[in-house]
């Protein structure tokens, strides 16, 4: 079980009475579905319904919950969240020198079954977004790392579990871009939230085009940033790269239009396929939609 210690998070916890309620109104994810040891995307969104903040939220003692962030927009999420506290009995503090380790299994069924009680029981969080592997997250004390951080890239870009900064930028990306829509990253039916009008007629009205997919290539692909080409069209953008495999971000749309045309996806000179998450309860669409 790789263990790895990521040192470019941070946690934001948020404590008091009104704080459940506090976050159900703005945040997109739906609290009253995350359990005792599970952490559980989400964003907080621009009025347009853009993601101007992605975390991992989890439950923090009996009124509160935590939220991991990137290190660097740690103190521009906390001001934000005391933009839309007003009179709420809710304390937001940023949690200086927290390490975040996380850890995933790899040995057999029987194993991982034994070991998913084990985590559980000792402080873990079962990271949601990974709906086919088990990834187990850590705050505060952790044993020691014997992975380096790409390795937990590579397993990112394995499963198509997209992150800001490596995978696209924030205010830059709509929920359904990122598989918010599929991985429980949105409450679709929680009610309102900032943003909520955009996303709910996304959904609806089918429009979601972008989306995260899996990249795949004989030889090792180009650095993350370089644009994805059908016939010298560009159709996305490569996200996170470990080898000939990572992440990006394109529009599936026109991913199916070149298959079914027989064209070749570039990346800068490599050839590439482009798969949805097997784990996504979604299909590439039969038309090439001119508009989002």
């Amino acid at each position: 079980m790789p263990l790895v210690h990521l040192t470019d998070r941070a946690l934001i916890t948020a404590n008091g009475p009104d704080a459940r309620a506090f976050l159900q109104n703005i945040v997109t994810t739906d609290l009253e579905a995350i359990a005792e040891g599970e952490a559980w995307p989400g964003a907080l969104l621009t009025p347009q319904g853009k993601i101007l903040f992605d975390f991992l939220i989890s439950r923090h003692g009996e009124d509160g919950f935590q939220l991991e962030c990137r290190t660097d927009v740690a103190s521009d999420f906390q001001r934000r969240l005391m933009l839309y506290k007003l009179r709420a009995k809710v304390e937001i503090d940023v949690q200086e020198q927290q390490p975040v380790a996380v850890q995933w299994q790899v040995d057999s069924h029987s194993s991982r079954d034994d070991s998913s009680t084990s985590q559980s029981d000792s402080g873990w969080l079962r990271d949601r977004r990974f709906a086919d592997a088990e990834v187990w997250r850590a705050y505060g004390a952790a044993p020691a790392a014997d992975a380096a951080a790409d390795v937990y890239a590579a397993l990112r870009a394995e499963h198509g579990v997209a992150e800001s900064g490596a995978d696209y930028a924030l205010s830059d990306a709509f929920p359904h871009d990122v598989l918010f829509d599929q991985n429980g990253g949105v409450g679709l039916k929680k009610g309102c939230f900032v943003g909520q009008e955009v996303v709910s007629r996304m959904q609806h009205r089918g429009t979601a085009r972008r989306r995260v997919l899996l990249a795949r290539a004989d030889t090792a692909l180009p650095p993350s940033g370089t644009d994805i080409t059908a016939d010298r069209r560009v159709i996305g953008t490569l996200g996170t790269v470990a080898g000939t495999r990572g992440l990006a971000i394109a529009r599936i749309d026109r991913v199916k239009a070149a298959l079914d045309a027989g064209t070749k996806l570039l990346v800068g000179d490599v050839e590439v396929s482009l798969a949805i998450p097997g784990w996504a309860k979604l299909t590439f669409p039969e038309r090439d939609a001119e508009a989002e």
